[in-house]
């Protein structure tokens, strides 16, 4: 009964060509920087190189998946930044898997001395894909060892689609405030698997993100020549994202002790009902470690989602990962140009 149910799945999803996706996020979304934002491509000033990990539901069988590297750096005789971004996403063991690569640029407008915007633009080359080739049934299990002994005779080819996304945002900022808006797929590309069936438009995405950095009386680190201040600061954020008929919000505060970072926000539009019921996802504890020098800088991140939606904490939450690693490529006999750094975390 089992397989002929899971026959008829395929043969419906087969004829049908089309799956359909909400687009991955990270808890760490600042430590993301070029997925949340294209205009971030360069906004070190440095040369950067990043990847993030993200586990979501682990305990059950539709878990999430997704990898992401990266990396951008700034072309000072240009204002500009160029950066490139690499994702590969999993849904579920057999489920949609989702890979794509983005070449980004943003320019460094200068507005006045205490204000900055930069705009940045965005095109994706995406490969999704279903594949049927790895199904498994009950009866194929032995139930002493757990092993296949029983192998199917059934075969399935998978599906696959490539189409380019076009995205774009800007990002506006003083010394201790950003505001930032990004619009993904802003061709709405046709996702379906089948280009003979009915188009499968995936929806644009919309981000809100901002925040504002409160410091506090930095620390000491090092001695004599060598001694330079340690930030000591509090970052209230958040994002607000929509996509088709999905929104959500983050709401969280980062609390910066040099080396150390913690981090809390909550994630959920508790306001608004799905289904009937509350809208609430998890809530999410962060800890990174910070090592800075005068040209180069490191970052590493750990996030657990602690699920307080109906799915409960049974699914396992969600783990994250984050790592950065930031360069001069600046000639270092020449003086600094005075650059304004956008505030926003590094997780």
């Amino acid at each position: 009964m089992q397989r002929s149910f899971l026959l008829v799945l395929v043969m419906v999803l087969m004829a049908s060509g089309t799956v359909s996706a909400q687009d991955p996020q990270f808890s760490q979304f600042y430590a993301a920087p070029l997925y949340l934002n294209p205009a971030f491509a360069g906004a070190t000033q440095q040369a950067r190189v990043g990847v993030n990990y993200r586990n979501q539901w682990p305990s059950i069988d539709a878990n999430f998946v997704t990898f992401s590297a990266y990396f951008d750096t700034f072309i000072e005789d240009k204002n500009s930044g160029i950066g490139i971004l690499m994702m590969r996403d999993r849904e579920g063991q057999q489920g949609l898997k989702s890979t794509s690569v983005a070449l980004q640029y943003a320019y460094q407008l200068y507005i006045s001395e205490w204000l900055t915007f930069r705009p940045g633009f965005q095109a994706t080359f995406f490969n999704r894909n279903v594949n049927f080739a790895d199904l498994t049934f009950g009866d194929q299990f032995n139930p002493v060892t757990g092993e296949i002994d029983n192998p199917s005779g059934e075969t399935f080819g998978g599906l696959s689609k490539n189409f380019v996304s076009i995205s774009a945002g800007g990002v506006l900022y003083t010394g201790n405030a950003w505001f930032g808006v990004t619009a993904n797929h802003l061709n709405t590309p046709n996702q379906a698997f089948d280009d003979g069936s009915d188009p499968r438009e995936l929806p644009s995405k919309i981000s809100i993100h901002g925040g504002i950095k409160i410091p506090f009386k930095p620390g000491t680190v090092g001695s004599g020549f060598y001694t330079r201040p340690q930030e000591r600061s509090l970052t209230p954020t958040f994002q607000y994202k929509s996509q088709g008929e999905f929104d959500q919000l983050d709401l969280g505060l980062y609390l910066t002790l040099e080396p150390i970072i913690l981090g809390a926000w909550y994630r959920g539009l508790p306001f608004k009902s799905l289904e009937g019921f509350s809208n609430n996802e998890s809530i999410v504890m962060l800890v990174g470690f910070t090592k800075k020098r005068e040209r180069d800088a490191l970052n590493i991140g750990y996030s657990y989602d602690f699920t307080i939606s109906n799915l409960g904490s049974g699914s396992g939450g969600a783990h994250e990962v984050s790592l950065s690693y930031s360069w001069s490529t600046s000639d270092p006999r020449k003086p600094p140009k005075h650059v304004m750094q956008i505030p926003c975390p590094d997780f």
